[in-house]
């Protein structure tokens, strides 16, 4: 594999000094997809949040683009290349599709066009203010922002959230290509296992925090009962 995009090593991060993570290691390189994967509580949304500099890390490193992120603000990440789609979208429900837009991302301006080349039914929707959106079309907004910009590390949090799967259909397929065509990475955190792994070249299972499993997606598609017994962990409970 190409040099990292992402290294993260030995991390450890939490909230009010009560470690989520432990320990935990994870690369992603230029034109990779890479699931994270686990049960509710596992620890995936922190992670990206540590990652993106929402959550401070307790112990650890994480290096993107070959910089130590521990003294460089969100904001700078964004500008940097590294963009965050939390789950809940991140888009503003009172302005309307084409004024997302002009807002650009990250400091970055965005090309409309370009935009509804990569979701021409935004198109259409271009004077609907997002509130009004259903849930697909709000997220092909969310990503359609993040992807016009080129941003080089994408970290994706529950695309798929309240969504059909036949439009999952039109969201997973684009990630893939735009890895491919720019070089970007990806990290998804996604409750739809056979979806995530579709798409992705490698994944990591968090398990109570910990990393449980990692390994390519075609070894984690062939062994369905590992797979499972990662998710259930040592102390139990039910996957998302």
């Amino acid at each position: 594999m190409s040099e990292s995009l992402l290294q993260i090593e030995g991390l450890t991060a939490g909230y009010a000094g009560a470690a989520v993570l432990r320990n935990v290691d994870l690369t992603v390189g230029p034109r990779e997809v890479v699931a994270l994967l686990g049960s509710n509580g596992a620890g995936k949304t922190t992670t990206l949040r540590a990652i993106s500099g929402l959550v401070r890390p307790m112990a650890g490193r994480i290096t993107f683009l070959g910089a130590d992120t521990s003294r460089i603000r969100p904001n700078q990440l964004a500008r940097r290349g590294l963009a965050h789609v939390p789950e809940g979208r991140g888009i503003f429900f009172g302005l309307t599709v084409a004024e997302h837009f002009h807002l650009g991302y990250g400091g970055r301006k965005v090309d409309a066009e370009e935009a509804y080349g990569y979701f021409p039914a935004l198109r259409a929707l271009h004077s609907r203010r997002a509130g009004l959106l259903s849930g697909g079309e709000q997220q092909m907004l969310a990503l359609a922002r993040v992807l016009v910009c080129k941003q080089k590390l994408l970290l994706l949090d529950e695309l798929s959230l309240g969504l059909a799967p036949i439009v999952l259909d039109g969201l997973f397929p684009v990630i893939r290509q735009y890895t491919t065509d720019t070089g970007a990475g990806a990290l998804i955190v996604e409750q739809h296992v056979e979806r995530a792994l579709e798409i992705a070249d490698r994944g990591y299972v968090l398990s109570h925090g910990e990393m449980a499993l990692a390994g390519s997606a075609a070894e984690l598609r062939s062994d369905r009962s590992l797979l499972a017994a990662s998710y259930l962990g040592p102390r139990g409970g039910a996957p998302s």
